[in-house]
């Protein structure tokens, strides 16, 4: 690369380009255009800015901390524990008061377990024998509850029976049939929640501030008073769309659901927290082999002869799962200035879709496509001096409208032509006959003739393409005999227009003009006046 294209390559730099818009009277499409305009924006302002709050920076990574507390007294009379009380050290696991904790509500009771030996349950497949030889010694009741001795033990005459073990006798029953802590469904919980976003230093409690003592003891949770944290057991069971006899029997898992979607750009009392209840477990499957939450726990004694025993409880009841999550949002500028970006952006889809549809799906597409869509060709410019065209006609190629400093340059290099309002010397133009101009400048080529003129719009006066006129075509159309006259006229006209300048052609290149009416008398169309100017255009 030269040093004049370095040169033309950095100056290029502070170059500014600017679109050129095409304005489309069809109003399909404009009215498409504007209905996608309008989705656009309400999708930005009703759904990005009112609902999702778009405009706001948010906070999920939320620290949280929950006490928990039961309370509450049942008694029971059964055969195995006789006359008792339950309080909460008996019926709630763990004590700690975790976001996790469980409440019995019923349980099978074997007490005065010792270590000896006895008969396996009947409920154990594997313990099933007919011989002693289908008790192996040693052998461990995997599903069962101690290990085989060798001996089957045999009931009745039937023959069958269980191998004998060596465990915890004597066995715990398998199932419950009966409800044992049914006034467990007036027990209240004690949830406290404390929570705070760190990047906004925000934090709350769902306990209100009261100095009152008795608030607490009085209070019950309903969702018209968010800030009382004494939940009834029986209600929140009932909440999560089960039935608490039902539930207690077998056991279950009940999630408690606490959100916080705080709006921080508002008061801090309009953060409130938001509670749900769900039934974490399949409820669906209450009768199931698998339904139900059960686990096994012992407390252990010694006799007076120091001999160990226990007393073995399988505990059913329902599991509580506190789950906390919220979000904080906070006006910052941002998140409002990316989702004005992206609406911008979508409106930017919106034109290009009205585009495609303008331009490829309408009957007049192929019109459309043409005024958007500007070809630019070739042109010819010949190198030669009309006294050199008996050689050959050489000639280089220039792309787009040529400058007018690009056509001074062009003459200069012919040796004929005049440095500024010199014609081609030796003759005329108006002495060149058809077969010269012919030579000079080849059919197709002739410098300054368009491929299509433009004929004049009503009410708006002269329309120049850079060649040619209205009033060119006008006067070298009159059908007179002095047809040559009429055109030097418009072709007088015709140098003077605003369209060239203010001096227009006249004192640069008068005789470029009057070749070009000379071609179009020469060319054989206008005849005996009766051509018209639709039939010059196709020239």
């Amino acid at each position: 690369m030269g040093q004049g294209g370095w040169k033309g390559l950095c100056l290029s730099l502070f170059d500014y380009k600017t679109e050129k818009y095409v304005i489309a009277k069809n109003k399909k499409v404009g009215l498409l255009y504007r209905l996608l305009q309008l989705s656009i924006l309400l999708y930005l302002v009703l759904w990005v800015f009112v609902v999702k709050k778009g405009y706001q920076d948010t906070d999920t990574s939320l620290q949280s901390a929950v006490i928990t507390k039961v309370k509450g007294v049942a008694f029971t009379n059964t055969s195995e524990l006789g006359e008792r009380l339950w309080d909460v050290a008996d019926y709630v696991i763990p004590p700690q008061g975790e976001s996790v904790f469980f409440v019995v509500t019923n349980l099978i009771v074997t007490p005065n377990q010792r270590q000896n030996v006895c008969a396996e349950s009947e409920d154990i497949p594997s313990a099933e024998c007919f011989e002693d030889h289908d008790c192996p010694s040693g052998e461990a009741v995997v599903t069962g509850n101690g290990v085989k001795t060798g001996r089957c033990l045999r009931v009745g005459s039937t023959g069958k029976g269980t191998c004998e073990i060596f465990a915890w006798c004597p066995v715990q029953k398998s199932q419950p049939v009966k409800l044992l802590l049914s006034e467990a469904e007036e027990f209240t919980i004690y949830i406290k929640n404390s929570i705070r976003f760190p990047k906004f230093n925000f934090s709350k409690t769902n306990v209100p501030r009261t100095q009152s003592r008795s608030f607490l003891k009085t209070c019950r949770f309903n969702f018209t008073n968010l800030y009382c944290p004494i939940f009834r057991l029986g209600s929140v069971v009932r909440w999560a769309g089960s039935n608490f006899q039902e539930l207690a029997l077998e056991g279950g898992v009940i999630g408690i659901q606490i959100e916080w979607d705080c709006d921080l750009d508002k008061a801090p009392s309009e953060c409130n927290p938001h509670y749900s209840f769900s039934r974490l477990d399949n409820k669906f499957a209450e009768k199931s082999i698998s339904s139900g939450y059960n686990f096994r726990f012992a407390k252990y004694y010694r006799d007076a002869a120091g001999v160990e025993f226990r007393t073995l409880i399988k505990a059913y009841g329902i599991r509580f799962d506190v789950m906390v999550n919220g979000k904080a949002g906070k006006f910052s500028i941002i998140p409002t200035l990316i989702n004005v970006g992206s609406g911008v952006a979508l409106m930017g889809a919106g034109a290009f879709f009205c585009d495609l549809v303008l331009i490829y799906f309408i009957k007049k597409s192929h019109f459309y496509r043409g005024k958007k869509y500007e070809e630019v060709r070739s042109v010819i410019l010949p190198l030669q001096c009309p006294e050199e065209n008996s050689g050959d006609n050489g000639g280089r190629e220039v792309h787009g409208q040529l400058a007018e400093d690009q056509l001074t340059e062009g003459r200069r290099q012919c040796r004929g032509w005049g440095v500024k309002e010199q014609a081609w010397p030796g003759q005329r133009a108006e002495d060149l006959d058809e077969q010269q101009i012919t030579r000079a400048e080849p059919k197709g080529q002739q410098m300054g003739l368009p491929e299509q003129l433009e004929a004049q719009e009503a009410g708006k006066g002269p329309k120049v393409d850079g060649c040619v006129c209205q009033q060119l075509l006008e006067g070298c159309t009159q059908p007179t005999s002095g047809g040559w006259n009429a055109c030097s006229a418009a072709t007088k006209t015709l140098l003077h227009l605003p369209a060239f300048g203010e001096a227009g052609l006249a004192h640069k290149a008068p005789t470029v003009l009057s070749v070009l009416c000379v071609l179009f008398l020469s060319s054989g169309h206008l005849g005996k006046g009766e051509v018209t100017v639709e039939q010059l255009q196709t020239l």
